[in-house]
């Protein structure tokens, strides 16, 4: 299974950016997609996951700001980022699991300016 993530860039804070994860290879229903991300010097966090009933959950920090979708049809799940935040800066990764598997996708790197 590979995953192949896009639409990272720069932008300024109050802007909006869409990331995209393209999933190949499987020929199975993905139970999860999710985003993550990982700033300089901290953890990787979860920042929204969509089931394939398409139940999301989402990071309290992006409630409201972000949010995640999947189209089956094309195998792709994306991630619609509004009113981003100088703290939203991060490399973002796409995630899918098809349990008891867990797959990763290259990072993206999102940056917003103050």
């Amino acid at each position: 299974v590979q995953l192949q993530a896009s639409g990272g860039g720069l932008v300024e804070a109050g802007g909006s950016l869409g990331l995209s994860c393209v999933v190949s290879g499987s020929r199975f229903s993905i139970d999860f997609i999710g985003w993550y991300r990982q700033a300089p010097g901290k953890e990787r966090e979860l920042v929204a996951l969509i089931s394939s009933g398409d139940s999301t959950d989402y990071a309290d920090s992006v409630k409201g700001r972000f949010t995640i979708s999947r189209d089956n049809t094309k195998n792709t799940a994306y991630l619609q980022m509004n009113s981003l935040k100088p703290e939203d800066t991060a490399v973002y990764y796409c995630n899918a699991k098809l349990l008891p598997n867990d797959y990763w996708g290259q990072g993206t790197l999102v940056t917003v300016s103050s």
